[in-house]
């Protein structure tokens, strides 16, 4: 039986989704297997090697979003899985942000996020 689950997100943009997690300090793989419980591996198109004996992993879907894998049982042996995903998605959504501006030529512009 496979311990790995697989979440729905938002995230439409690989290389951002690897600027991120570089930006949080975490090691991503391309084409690489997700780690879960007793071995168990999935294989994902993003994998991000997390300390400890488990993974989180994305792969992509036919309409450009990604989904996240990981055996989250798993995860929460070494990290706050809630936290970590959180940080992720937020550390994406702000890059996403920048990217999206400095491809409508606004390279110059100052940014204000708020967050509420």
């Amino acid at each position: 039986m496979s311990h790995f689950s697989t979440l729905r997100t938002k995230i439409t943009d690989a290389e951002i989704l690897k600027a991120s997690l570089r930006d949080l300090g975490i090691t991503t793989k391309s084409s690489a297997d997700i780690r879960g419980y007793n071995g168990q591996r999935v294989r994902a198109d993003l994998v991000a090697v997390l300390e400890g004996e488990y993974d989180l992993g994305w792969s992509c879907n036919s309409d450009g979003t990604f989904d996240l894998i990981a055996d989250l049982w798993g995860v929460a042996k070494k990290h706050n899985q809630t936290e970590l995903i959180n940080a992720i998605n937020q550390k994406y959504a702000v890059n996403k942000t920048l990217s999206e501006v400095k491809q409508r030529g606004l390279q110059n512009a100052n940014v204000k996020l708020i967050v509420q």
